[in-house]
């Protein structure tokens, strides 16, 4: 073999070249949008602890539904949206998604997560916690919490996410209704997590890992039950 043979065999083809840059715009997307469901979510919490609750548990619940909602319309139709690694592992296994992209999308939201930590540590550096999640009551109650809510969560997004095309119109709103919920009635209890990136990262930032292993362990549990569920519920010739 040429030299010249070599090059042209090693020399990416123009759809590979292609299908990078999209899966660069996907982590990306991924990326942003999990930066800023962090940002804004733990954001409210700390700026609700520093300012005497003016936002209300209330307010904090409707911040983190608000910033789902909008990053789903925003990046939705480029990475579609996961935001989450508990709910790109769903898709994984309800065979909505490559097994391929499942580790480099967990890895942009992580990243995205972070950063998003690091600013509000030092925009808000006397803020203990940086809106990490913690029980209230037992260790057991969350842990089951948790994953009842991401069991919810996942099986919502795995429902709007096929058939009709106006289920996929309507998907940020039901999606962002069901955060918004959770965090509503179970935050007190357990934090509603649902998304281990979400949890991680400030723990990481302010080093308060107690009972941290419930909101990475937890998520990916319901996200698991949830994708026989689906399939059991779903009209048969759905799309997927």
């Amino acid at each position: 073999m040429t030299s010249r043979e070599a090059f042209a065999y090693t020399r990416p083809t123009f759809m590979q070249v292609t299908e990078n840059n999209h899966t660069r715009k996907k982590l990306a997307a991924e990326f942003v949008g999990t930066f800023m469901l962090v940002f804004a979510g733990t954001g409210a919490i700390i700026i609700n602890d520093l300012r005497g609750g003016i936002i209300t548990h209330i307010g904090v619940a409707i911040s983190f539904g608000l910033i789902v909602l909008t990053m789903i319309y925003t990046v939705g139709d480029i990475s579609g949206a996961h935001l989450n690694p508990a709910v790109t592992f769903g898709f994984y296994l309800a065979r909505q998604f490559k097994g391929r992209n499942v580790l480099p999308y967990i890895s942009s939201q992580l990243l995205g997560a972070m950063i998003a930590s690091l600013f509000l540590k030092l925009m808000f550096a006397q803020h203990q916690t940086l809106g990490a999640t913690q029980p209230s009551g037992s260790v057991v109650q969350s842990f089951v919490m948790e994953i009842v809510l991401s069991w919810i969560l996942m099986f919502v997004i795995l429902c709007v996410s096929t058939g009709a095309k106006e289920k996929g119109v309507t998907a940020g709103i039901a999606v962002g209704a069901t955060v918004a919920l959770a965090a509503l009635f179970a935050g007190p209890i357990s934090g509603a997590s649902m998304n281990p990136a979400r949890s991680l990262a400030p723990a990481l930032l302010s080093a308060h890992f107690e009972n941290l292993w419930i909101y990475l362990i937890a998520p990916f549990i319901g996200a698991t039950l949830a994708v026989p569920l689906c399939r059991g519920v779903q009209a048969e010739g759905a799309a997927r």
